[in-house]
């Protein structure tokens, strides 16, 4: 198995000692397996997608306009 060091904001190394019952380095390890699960599963949509680029920035655009709008409301 290979390994993997972090740097962390002391705060949050902190924050961990708090929890020391926590077994950290499983809580990351799940995290990371959760996200190249999403990542995989977005590769998989996008092969299958007749979107452009182009496509993909003007919704990327609408959308953070919306949700800029929404949260000045």
């Amino acid at each position: 198995m290979g390994n993997m060091t972090l740097a962390i904001p002391n705060n949050i190394q902190d924050e961990m000692k708090h929890f020391s019952e926590i077994r950290w380095s499983e809580v990351a390890r799940k995290a990371i397996v959760e996200k190249i699960e999403t990542l995989k599963l977005a590769e998989k949509l996008a092969e299958k997608s007749k979107l452009t680029q182009k496509d993909v920035e003007d919704f990327s655009k609408k959308i953070r306009s919306l949700a800029s709008k929404r949260f000045l409301e």
